[in-house]
């Protein structure tokens, strides 16, 4: 290997582009350890921190397959920045490039220009459209579990456990141009409505705490007789959680997550959340780190119809 060092790329990032040139001459060598670079969504949520925690262990404890190069963004929305990120990717010139998209459509055109400067490209967490993929001719694989499955299993616990038919409830979405904002939202409806609840709203929490309060607070006010709210990721549903108890409605309405971040652990066990999906956050960037390494040596990544399923599991109190 050249000497570069991920801490090093690391701060060579943070000098600029014109530092980027510089060492843009550290592309492996064939036969040279590859480099991954892990590009993630908002490290303010523990759901990604706990990802790039297990990124790295997995590094640490194989530390012959690859370099790992980890990225994140300061908020779940900007979509701006975590284009710059892989545009830094592309000028560094690693070999891999593993993927949470902050936004399913708009990180599409620069994964494109990572691709066709032969970068290997694997997508996790929150799936690129395929519909989008497919027009740009693409083929990037999907590494990540089955959301809206995830979501009816919360929201069928939550209506056979706490809800009557008819039972008002409110959905707080994540960012709604991510896929897996959608799916989470599509296996909340598919349970609300399998089960005779009335929704009567969607709206975005953006993935993000004090979002996520104000959506619930806002729904708790707009809607009395509320009786859930289904929230998108374990975040959100920190802040529904707070609105519920600044609204004096503490047992009286119900909230479920999604996520299973250490956050909300006590709040599962004291009662204040009733469920959460767990899909193995520290598992999740190792899961595409591996298919990546696959796709550098050339190997097939088993991927069924662009996609590898890995597990989600319903989180109750324990």
């Amino acid at each position: 290997m050249s000497g570069f060092r991920p801490a090093r790329l690391c701060a060579a990032i943070a000098l600029g582009a014109a530092a980027l040139v510089s060492f843009s001459s550290a592309h492996a060598a064939e036969g040279d350890t590859p480099r991954v670079a892990l590009v993630m969504k908002s490290l303010a949520n523990e759901f990604f921190r706990t990802m790039e925690d297990g990124a790295k262990a997995y590094q640490k404890e194989n530390p012959a397959q690859f370099e790992l190069i980890a990225n994140g963004i300061k908020d779940e929305t900007d979509t701006s920045a975590q284009i710059r990120i892989v545009e830094q990717m592309i000028v560094a010139k690693v070999d891999a490039l593993v993927i949470a998209p902050a936004d399913s459509k708009a990180l599409v055109p620069v994964i494109k220009k990572a691709s066709d400067a032969g970068i290997k490209v694997v997508n996790i967490d929150n799936r690129l459209d395929p519909e989008v993929v497919k027009s740009k001719g693409l083929d990037v694989p999907f590494v990540g579990p089955d959301n809206r499955k995830g979501a009816r299993l919360v929201g069928e616990y939550l209506a056979q456990n706490k809800l009557n038919a008819g039972d008002e409830v409110g959905i707080i979405e994540g960012v709604s141009t991510t896929t897996n904002a959608q799916q989470r939202t599509g296996g909340f409806k598919d349970a609300m409505e399998a089960a005779g609840m009335k929704i009567v709203g969607v709206q975005s929490g953006n993935w993000e705490i004090d979002r996520g309060n104000a959506v619930a607070s806002a729904m708790l006010n707009e809607y009395p007789d509320l009786k859930a709210l289904l929230a998108g990721n374990d975040s959100m549903a920190l802040g529904a959680v707070s609105a519920v108890r600044a609204a004096g409605k503490k047992d009286q309405v119900q909230v479920v997550g999604y996520d299973n971040i250490n956050a909300i652990k006590p709040m599962l066990k004291d009662g204040r959340v009733l469920a959460t999906a767990d899909q193995f956050a520290a598992r999740q960037a190792v899961f595409g780190i591996e298919a990546a390494l696959k796709l550098v040596k050339g190997e097939p990544t088993g991927a069924k119809d662009g996609v590898i399923e890995t597990p989600v599991e319903l989180v109750t109190k324990p």
